[in-house]
C-alpha cells in the first residue's frame, strides 16, 4: 500500500481542536506521512491547542494583524499557499469545517490541482449570510473537496441533495467529539490535572448556578449582542446564578461588553467567590473550556462547536443566533435556538433555571454528533484511496 502524504491546513482554534486528535492520530499511523500547515488566522488562540495535542506546524504563515479583514486573510493564504504545494506535493489537503482558512486552503489545493478532504462537510443554514461568511465558505469548499466527511445523517443528505457523490461521502461523527471526550478522561482521570483546573477558577461560588457564555459571531456584532448581554445583566440580579463570560478578543466584541455589562468584574488574582455575579475573563484554552463546560449550569452561545461539544457533558445550550447549521441538535432537543431578542432568551433562561423537568429534558438528550470514533473512519478511508 502507497503511503499516503497528508497536509492539515488550519488556522483557528476551533480548527484546531477539531483536527487535533486527527493529525495526532494520522502521526502515529505508519499508512501516512504527514504536515500541518498554520494559517495563523487566530494565532495566539491556537498555541495552547497546538501544545495539547503536541501538535508543531510544518509551516507558519502568520497572518494575524490587528485589524485584519477577511480579503487580507483569504489573499494572504492563496498567496502563501502554492509554494508550499508545489513543493510538498501531498496526496491530499485536508481541511475543517467553514473558516476562511478552510475556504482558501481548498482554493489553494484546487489550483494546483491536488485533491482536497473535507471534514465536517455538509453543514448549511440556507441563508447565504447567515453565519457570515461561513456558509458560503462551507459551500465553496464543499464544491471543490473530492472527499466529504460530513458529521450527521443530516449533513450527509445536503450533500447528496447538491448532487455529490454518494462514493465520496462519508458519514463519520464530529473529530469535536474525540477531542473533547479525551479531554474530559484526562480531567476526571488525573488528579493532579484537576486540582490544576480548580486553582484556575477560586472565585467561582459553588453555592451559586454557573452560565457559561461565549459570543463572538460576526452577525451578533452590534445590536442584536446588545441584546444579549441585556438579558444577562438582567438575570444576573438573581441570587442563585453567575456569569462567567470568556470575551472575544475582537474589538467590536468588547467594545459592547464595556458598554452593556457595566456590573461586571474582570477576573484577577484577588477574585473572591460572591464578588461579582458576571466574571469576564479572557478566552480560555480548550483545556479550560472544557473544565467550565463540565463545572457550568448551562450554556448561552452562538458557538457551533459549543452546540456538538455541551451535550456530550449534559449540558444545555441556548443558542443565541437566528439560524443554526445544526439543526440536529434542535431536533434531538440538546440546544434551543432563542435568537437575540432580550425577553425570549430572559424567558428560556427561567425555564431552564426554576423548572427541574425542562432542565432534564435538554440535559439528558443524546448528543447526535458522534461517538468518538471520527478519526478512526476518517483516516482509514483516505487509506482506501492509495489504492485507486
Amino acid at each position: 500500500m502507497k503511503k499516503q502524504k497528508l497536509l492539515f491546513v488550519l488556522g483557528t482554534r476551533p480548527e484546531a481542536v477539531k483536527l487535533g486528535p486527527l493529525i495526532r492520530m494520522a502521526k502515529a499511523d505508519s499508512r501516512f506521512w504527514v504536515k500541518v500547515c498554520s494559517t495563523g488566522q487566530h494565532r495566539e488562540m491556537l498555541k495552547p491547542v497546538f501544545k495539547l495535542f503536541e501538535i508543531t506546524p510544518d509551516a507558519d504563515f502568520d497572518l494575524m494583524k490587528p485589524g485584519q479583514t477577511l480579503t487580507g486573510v483569504t489573499t494572504g493564504i492563496l498567496e502563501n499557499m502554492r509554494s508550499l504545494l508545489v513543493g510538498d506535493r501531498p496526496d491530499w489537503v485536508l481541511v475543517q469545517g467553514d473558516t476562511t482558512t478552510t475556504m482558501a486552503g481548498a482554493l489553494s489545493a484546487f489550483y494546483e490541482k491536488i485533491p482536497v478532504a473535507h471534514i465536517e462537510a455538509g453543514l448549511r443554514t440556507g441563508d447565504i449570510s447567515s453565519p457570515f461568511p461561513e456558509e458560503l465558505n462551507r459551500r465553496v469548499t464543499g464544491l471543490i473537496a473530492d472527499l466529504h466527511f460530513p458529521p450527521t445523517a443530516e449533513t450527509e443528505a445536503f450533500l447528496k441533495a447538491e448532487g455529490v457523490p454518494a462514493n465520496r461521502i462519508l458519514q463519520v461523527g464530529n473529530t469535536g467529539i474525540d477531542a473533547l471526550l479525551g479531554t474530559r478522561e484526562a480531567i476526571l482521570n488525573r488528579p493532579s490535572l484537576k486540582e490544576e483546573m480548580e486553582k484556575e477558577f477560586p472565585f467561582l461560588d459553588s453555592k451559586k448556578k454557573l452560565i457559561l457564555v461565549t459570543v463572538h459571531r460576526r452577525e451578533s456584532f452590534g445590536e442584536p449582542m446588545k441584546k444579549i448581554l441585556k438579558a444577562i445583566t438582567e438575570l444576573s440580579r438573581r441570587d442563585d446564578v453567575e456569569f462567567l463570560i470568556p470575551l472575544h478578543m475582537n474589538p467590536e466584541v468588547r467594545k459592547v461588553a464595556s458598554e452593556v455589562l457595566t456590573d461586571a468584574r474582570w477576573v484577577t488574582s484577588d477574585s473572591t467567590p460572591g464578588s461579582s455575579r458576571i466574571w469576564l475573563t479572557e478566552p480560555q484554552d480548550y483545556l479550560k473550556f472544557v473544565y467550565l463546560m463540565m463545572k457550568c449550569h448551562f450554556i448561552i452561545s452562538d458557538s457551533g462547536g459549543v452546540q456538538e461539544e455541551a451535550p456530550s457533558l449534559g449540558k444545555p445550550v441556548l443558542v443565541v443566533r437566528e439560524t443554526t447549521e445544526r439543526p440536529e441538535a434542535i431536533k434531538a432537543g440538546t440546544s434551543r435556538l432563542v435568537g437575540s431578542e432580550t425577553d425570549v432568551i430572559l424567558t428560556e433562561c427561567r425555564r431552564l433555571l426554576d423548572q427541574p423537568s425542562e432542565y432534564a429534558k435538554m440535559a439528558e438528550a443524546k448528543n447526535p454528533f458522534g461517538d468518538g470514533r471520527a478519526c478512526a473512519r476518517i483516516l482509514d478511508r483516505l487509506a482506501l484511496e492509495a489504492d485507486r
